[in-house]
């Protein structure tokens, strides 16, 4: 049952977008230096590793993991296998800012997949939120001038980055409905690991598949060392920790509007690295995406 959000919760959901951010901004960086599906197999082989000091015990004959094995590997397909993966081939051939506006829709589909496959209500509350985040977003995207929204245009990364944001939204759906046993689900790691199992096995078959038509280019150096080491403790790990906390909380619906804090911080880092100053949009944005998923969640 969905809890009210509270304090807590609301830092368990803020910690993801903030790492999502640094993930877009990361694959952004070694695009030229990794093909972006090995690249997301190799994040996900370093978490393993992480994880395999806490989560041993999934991986024995007797574990509960095997019984449920369906619904974990559906968790890795959506979750480990498709998600980061689209969202590295769409950084290849689409900017930042296109692929941060069509991840933006993701309360969108959270409400829509609920709708349609989960028998969920959609309340005149979360279509308000829905709308004030997501104009919080774009202001933050056109820098505050909506006549920069004009010159959008779809290309290929986009559409990755649309199929991207529907797998996530069906994940999170997933896992609000509780299937497995008490002794996985209320332990973080062997929750994580069980979808990791399945989750190398998609990921690796479509590097494969990947290098099978050629693309296996790497330029190994520090620069591609420190991006994978992040994105394998950060964004793989806490924050799918962090994020399967919070979206069991306050459901996937309110927990989609947080997605929507991304765009923000990538602005955050990007006046960080690159000497930006903040502007007053920003905290218009920031004051539209709170009180979208303030008013959302509101009973």
């Amino acid at each position: 049952m969905t809890q009210r959000l509270t304090p807590g919760t609301a830092a368990l959901l803020v910690i993801p977008p903030l790492l999502w951010a640094g993930n877009a901004v990361t694959g952004r960086l070694v695009h030229d230096l990794i093909p972006p599906i090995t690249l997301n197999f190799i994040r996900w082989v370093l978490a393993f590793f992480i994880l395999l000091p806490l989560a041993y015990n999934v991986l024995r004959k007797d574990s509960l993991l095997w019984p449920h094995w369906r619904r974990y590997a559906l968790l890795g397909l959506l979750g480990i296998g498709l998600y980061n993966a689209l969202q590295y081939m769409a950084l290849q051939t689409s900017t930042p800012i296109n692929v941060t506006l069509v991840g933006s829709s993701m309360p969108v589909w959270m409400l829509a997949v609920g709708a349609l496959f989960f028998g969920a209500t959609v309340t005149r509350r979360q279509l308000l939120g829905a709308l004030l985040s997501m104009c919080g977003v774009l202001l933050v995207l056109s820098r505050g001038e909506w006549s920069q929204l004009l010159a959008f245009r779809l290309v290929p990364g986009d559409v990755f980055m649309l199929l991207a944001t529907i797998s996530w939204a069906f994940y999170s759906w997933l896992l609000s409905r509780t299937s497995e046993p008490a002794r996985i689900r209320g332990d973080w790691a062997a929750f994580l690991m069980a979808q990791m199992v399945f989750g190398l096995a998609w990921s690796g078959s479509f590097a494969g598949v990947e290098w099978a038509m050629g693309h296996t280019h790497i330029a190994w150096g520090w620069p591609l060392i420190a991006a994978l080491a992040f994105i394998a403790v950060g964004p793989a790990v806490l924050a799918y920790r962090c994020w399967g906390v919070g979206v069991e909380r306050a459901g996937p619906a309110v927990a989609g509007f947080f997605v929507n804090l991304t765009p923000l911080f990538a602005g955050i880092l990007s006046a960080a690295f690159l000497g930006e100053t903040p502007q007053l949009f920003h905290g218009v944005a920031f004051a539209l995406i709170v009180g979208g998923i303030v008013v959302s969640s509101r009973r």
